[in-house]
């Protein structure tokens, strides 16, 4: 109506288009930009639902063919790493003892450090600081791990590891011409895959046991987000909130809140 063009100018704004962009329009796929209003309200992240089968870490745990196989499922489910995070890693990035060298984390642990340029392709998505300093691990983001990681780490390490490997990488190919490299995050996803399978329970997903963990981890801490993000590594306590904090439908504390809305509960 031409009341304050300078309002208008500044509302004139293009993005690029979101699959969900693409999906409503016609010709959506021909589509390089869409108008945004900067005041528009920012839309919320799906909770994501796909978690872990009610017991699939014991059932896997009996359907894998391999030491490195049982680490994976150990580390995933007690550690909630990324698959990137867990196929990048070194050995020297293990810190699997009290009081370790790099005086980060009193208990055992693990450096996630970002790295460029892998043979096998993984890379860890946060970057935090990190640096080899008198040939000890410093910084990154210190993940703890469990009695069961660390009895999986050594069971694989004494009886399965190679020991020509001059990588230096924790997880490497088993079978095949690539005997003894760095294993790919997509062999994880797909060893994963053939388990789940022969389980009988359907696709799993290595984000999946990264679900899985953060809520339990969260109802441990009693709801504290910001447990849950420094354990997981995100970036803030939105996204776990948005994700992650939501109530259980079967959890006897909704239902008996339900019940006295209802009336039902004396």
């Amino acid at each position: 109506m031409g009341v304050n063009t300078e309002l208008v100018g500044a509302l004139k704004l293009h993005r690029m288009p979101t699959q969900r962009d693409r999906d409503r329009s016609l010709l959506g796929h021909l589509q390089r930009s869409m108008q945004a209003n900067p005041l528009a309200p920012k839309s919320v992240r799906r909770r994501h639902k796909k978690m872990l089968p009610d017991g699939a870490r014991a059932v896997l745990l009996d359907e894998v063919n391999s030491l490195r196989d049982r680490l994976v499922v150990e580390w995933l489910s007690d550690g909630g790493f990324r698959a990137g995070e867990m196929c990048g890693l070194h050995l020297c990035d293990l810190h699997l003892r009290e009081e370790a060298a790099c005086g980060e984390c009193r208990g055992p642990h693990a450096h996630v450090c970002h790295r460029d340029g892998l043979v096998n392709g993984a890379r860890a998505k946060t970057k935090w600081e990190w640096e080899l300093r008198d040939g000890v691990i410093h910084g990154g983001l210190i993940k703890r791990v469990s009695p069961a990681m660390v009895h999986a780490y050594f069971d694989y390490l004494t009886l399965e590891y190679p020991r020509g490997a001059s990588h230096g990488m924790l997880l490497v190919q088993q079978h095949g011409p690539g005997r003894g490299l760095p294993w790919a995050p997509e062999g994880a996803r797909k060893m994963l895959k053939r388990a789940g399978r022969r389980a009988g329970l359907g696709l799993i997903k290595p984000h999946m046991f990264r679900h899985t963990w953060a809520s339990a981890v969260l109802e441990a801490a009693d709801g504290n987000l910001a447990i849950v993000r420094d354990a997981g590594g995100w970036a803030s306590t939105e996204v776990v909130d948005e994700i992650y904090a939501h109530v259980d439908v079967n959890d006897p504390v909704f239902q008996n809140a339900l019940l006295t809305t209802w009336g039902e509960l004396r």
